[in-house]
């Protein structure tokens, strides 16, 4: 009798429980991937930040290019020399 217990307690801890413990942190990770509300409205915040972002850059490229023609040439001299070989 103690021998098939043994037996029975040796393959739960050989075979079982190995696939238990892969299977749960699976999950766990397949989980993880997925935003939970908070970081989603973080990152919702920080996309529309950025857009705003970028539209007074173009709007202040625009200005620019109106008020001083050249101005990207003569803020980063260099910049475009390595286009010019």
């Amino acid at each position: 009798m103690s021998d098939n217990l043994t037996a029975i307690f040796l393959a739960f801890f050989v075979v079982c429980l190995p696939v238990w413990i892969v299977l749960h942190y699976l999950s766990k990770m397949r989980g993880s991937r997925q935003l939970n509300a908070q970081d989603a409205k973080a990152f919702e915040q920080l996309s529309q930040t950025a857009a705003r972002m970028e539209s007074r850059m173009t709007q202040l490229e625009r200005i620019l290019d109106a008020e001083v023609p050249g101005w990207r040439q003569i803020s980063a001299p260099g910049v475009h020399d390595h286009e010019k070989t």
